[in-house]
């Protein structure tokens, strides 16, 4: 049976349409995707991420723990710091992104993509009993928490104000990309995190389950005179495309590594171990075999994911992500490329016919989240 977040009775009377997705009944849209797609890039959405995973890091070995299962490096995490970084297999494939928070000097928040809950646990468990030491607990609070991302570029005036937000009211300006605040609530405590996956500046809410429809509510209401939207999944995964954002499944998975997808600044090979370091060692050395890229296609044609990248009759690659930009008004696509073909001449099998295409860097779109 699919899950439903605290939000799901918010989404219907909204207008909602509900899909499965990683195991939950979520929106995929309410007014439709290019209009919810707009309103972020312009204005202000707010997005229900509840169905992503939470797991607590504790113990004296916090930090160790955490430097030995991820490529990058937390040690030097500022007391309100919150870290992107990949988890890998020791060959080197992606297990999954994640976001690490520093909520003290022994306690961590790690937030995972809901697709991979369980598969991330089990390797965090599996990562945990290769140390010596082997003082720290993991403990899955998936369910403890819901959480609603605020983007655009009205977020931190919707942030302000919004009144359960109030506590944190005349931070909200201070808070630094990648940076969080909290406070304590009716219900349980409150952390705003200047995060999100969309290319614009935003913040995501951790929120106590029970509470998630009270501020939902607040933050519609008070968005009103900023033309806030609720969006769905198809604006999210439209506007992190655009940034050139990987998602897990499609840019990332098991058989890439993040120096295939443009992810060597979160890969610290100067930190003397984590999992996955001498196959990303090597890799380093050798050079990658594939190079994520981006392309530009002529006229209407949209190239799916899975579909054929072509040298010439031979298939050189596949790609991940495509779709036409709402922004950008035009058709671009992200695809894995053998790295000694990006530069020829390729084209991409798009159904029946052979549709050329033109290299182009990435992002497509510049974010402005750090503005």
């Amino acid at each position: 049976m699919l899950k439903r977040t605290p939000l799901y009775d918010a989404h219907l009377a909204a207008g909602g349409k509900m899909v499965p997705f990683a195991g939950f009944e979520m929106p995929v849209s309410y007014a439709g995707g290019i209009e919810e797609h707009t309103a972020v890039r312009e204005r202000v959405g707010l997005f229900d991420v509840s169905h992503m995973g939470e797991f607590i890091v504790s113990g004296p070995d916090t930090w160790t723990y955490l430097n030995h299962v991820i490529t990058n490096d937390c040690s030097k995490l500022p007391p309100d710091g919150v870290l992107y970084t990949a988890m890998c297999h020791d060959n080197g494939g992606v297990v999954d992104d994640l976001l690490v928070t520093k909520l003290a000097e022994d306690r961590a928040l790690v937030v995972v993509n809901a697709s991979n809950i369980d598969k991330d646990f089990g390797h965090m468990k599996w990562a945990a009993s290769n140390l010596s030491r082997k003082r720290v607990e993991l403990h899955n609070a998936s369910d403890e928490w819901a959480l609603i991302a605020v983007q655009g570029p009205r977020a931190f005036e919707l942030m302000k104000a919004t009144p359960m937000l109030a506590p944190v009211r005349d931070q909200i300006d201070s808070v630094s990309y990648y940076r969080w605040r909290s406070f304590e609530s009716p219900g349980g405590r409150i952390i705003v995190s200047r995060t999100g996956y969309t290319g614009e500046r935003g913040f995501e809410i951790f929120v106590p389950p029970a509470r998630a429809t009270e501020l939902w509510n607040e933050l519609r209401a008070a968005g009103a005179p900023f033309g806030v939207a609720p969006a769905g999944l198809g604006a999210r995964d439209t506007l992190r495309f655009e940034a050139a954002l990987c998602l897990y499944g499609h840019e990332l998975d098991d058989e890439h590594t993040p120096l295939e997808a443009g992810l060597s600044w979160l890969v610290k090979l100067d930190k003397p171990e984590f999992v996955g370091r001498a196959a990303l060692v090597r890799e380093r050395e050798k050079g990658s075999k594939k190079k994520l890229v981006g392309f530009e296609l002529d006229g209407r044609n949209i190239a799916r994911q899975g579909y054929a990248v072509m040298r010439g009759d031979a298939m050189v690659g596949k790609v991940t992500s495509g779709t036409h930009a709402p922004t950008l008004k035009k058709s671009l696509c992200m695809a894995y490329v053998d790295a000694d073909s990006v530069d020829a001449e390729l084209t991409v099998q798009v159904r029946a016919h052979t549709v050329p295409v033109t290299r182009v860097p990435l992002p497509f779109y510049k974010s402005r989240a750090r503005d």
